[in-house]
């Protein structure tokens, strides 16, 4: 329990970090070229708020817990106190009058912002006057535009104010990615210095790999990161793979589909560095304790199997769930064996030696000037990595690995670690710019590529044309929250 709420923490407030600077990019081009925003609320708010205030009269009121203020509008009576109907049936409203409102209703004072913060953690939104966005107020578009009116505004500035969200976005990333460089710089494990090799999965071995193979090369060009060859092998399909196998250097090409059986086979990793299983701790109480395993004991064979890597032993300790098995180890350099009680979830109760140490890490660190052009470069190259790999998105195997909330969260680590927080927040930041500006109704990406057809043929969609494309889009977006948050579900029963 206490990692699932260390994982949500992480989750919502990095989504609520992207999603207020989102926003604000929205507000700040609105209010840049004087459009009024009527609310900017952080999460959403179905019927009631946690917090809402709003500056009256140069004063700042705040409200907790209070119910949304209701819309401008009521249905129209007749004389007789009937509801009037238009000629589809359907309910006339009418605008009600300031006049009609007390003194203190916030309604009478709508050049200003209402700010406040919701109670659904899903988002948040930005609603600009005069703009038909998913609040889907028909009832504002139907009377005059006014100038200070989103829609009043020039094709060019209503573009800018469209975008800003996803610039902002971006922007975030780049600067996030300079400020980890700065603070932390990079740390890494040159491919070269893997001196037991790798260790692949199955998948990777049926084609061409082997446990303990060095990478030299991808494509005939060196590689020295494990992340960077990754991304290599995963989005630029069939190529030639260079190794060092036993002394000796190794070629093979992997095929084109090798990337659709990856994903199929669902690793959290196709390759990583093959770490000894070195005893750094045992738990009080645990069967590696009672069975006396010490620090620094290095376990060479489990359950008569001769194996040193972490992975190769954790598998192996899977496959003896809830049984007694033999455990073979070095002791300053003295061959011992005892008898451990694997747990029914593969665990024995130690933990394990720093992964790094023993092996020769590249350190990189950065000055303030420095991390800038660097932060730079690593986000576009983040955001690139991540646009090659959509494609696999349309296949079978990449559609059922979509996920929601889930498996977004299911990324943070089980302890709080800032550096790795920023790292992916400034990730989800690169995946929530890009995804907004496609082009899809709903998202700013639909209202850009309405604007820029605008800008190109003179002539502007209807109201009622962005009416329905704006159910449209959020059809489609509801959907794939629904079917992606779906195969989270599905995964965890699995």
């Amino acid at each position: 329990m206490e990692t699932f709420l260390i994982k949500a923490a992480q989750l919502i407030l990095s989504l609520s970090i992207l999603v207020f600077l989102h926003e604000l990019g929205h507000f700040a081009f609105a209010r840049i070229f004087k459009t009024r925003v009527d609310k900017f609320y952080l999460f959403f708010n179905p019927y009631i708020s946690l917090l809402r205030c709003k500056k009256i009269g140069g004063k700042w009121q705040v409200k907790f817990f209070a119910r949304n203020v209701p819309d401008m509008y009521r249905k129209k009576l007749d004389a007789f106190g009937n509801v009037v109907k238009d000629e589809k049936g359907k309910d006339v409203m009418e605008e009600l009058s300031k006049d009609d409102l007390p003194e203190n209703d916030w309604r009478r004072y709508t050049e200003n912002t209402e700010w406040g913060i919701g109670w659904l953690p899903l988002g948040g939104y930005c609603k600009i006057a005069g703009m038909i966005d998913e609040s889907m107020d028909t009832e504002a578009m139907k009377k005059p535009a006014q100038p200070w009116e989103f829609r009043s505004k020039p094709a060019w500035q209503r573009l800018f104010i469209m975008v800003g969200g996803v610039l902002v976005n971006f922007i975030t990333a780049l600067a996030i990615y300079a400020m980890i460089l700065l603070v932390w710089g990079e740390e890494y494990l040159p491919l070269q210095n893997a001196k037991y090799g790798m260790q692949f999965t199955e998948v990777a071995v049926k084609n061409g790999f082997r446990n303990g193979d060095i990478l030299l090369a991808v494509n005939n060009k060196p590689v020295d990161e494990t992340s960077d060859a990754v991304k290599k092998i995963l989005t630029d399909g069939s190529q030639p793979i260079t190794v060092l196998r036993n002394g000796q250097k190794v070629s093979f090409v992997i095929p084109s589909d090798f990337t659709r059986q990856i994903i199929a086979s669902n690793p959290k990793l196709f390759m990583s560095p093959r770490i000894p299983f070195v005893v750094e701790k045992t738990m009080n109480g645990s069967a590696a304790a009672k069975a006396g395993l010490q620090k620094g004991d290095s376990v060479v064979a489990v359950n008569g199997k001769a194996m040193f890597a972490i992975q190769d032993v954790s598998n192996q300790l899977d496959s003896c769930k809830g049984k007694t098995v033999p455990f073979e180890f070095v002791r300053a350099g003295k061959h011992l064996t005892v008898s451990i009680a694997v747990s029914e979830n593969g665990k024995i109760g130690i933990a394990l030696k720093n992964s790094f140490a023993g092996f020769v890490t590249k350190r990189i660190t950065y000055g303030f000037f420095e991390s800038i052009p660097a932060g730079i470069n690593k986000g576009v190259e983040t955001l690139v990595s991540y646009v090659k790999q959509l494609k696999f998105i349309f296949t079978k195997e990449g559609a059922k690995q979509i996920g929601g909330f889930g498996a977004i969260g299911s990324l943070f680590p089980d302890m709080w670690d800032w550096q790795s927080f920023w790292a992916l927040t400034a990730f989800l930041s690169i995946i929530l710019a890009f995804m907004n500006i496609l082009p899809i109704p709903a998202l700013d990406g639909g209202h850009t590529l309405f604007l820029l057809y605008e800008m190109v043929t003179g002539r502007k969609p209807s109201d009622k044309f962005l009416e329905y494309a704006q159910l449209v889009g959020l059809f489609l977006i509801f959907a794939l929250i629904i079917y992606s948050n779906g195969n989270d579900i599905f995964r965890l029963f699995k």
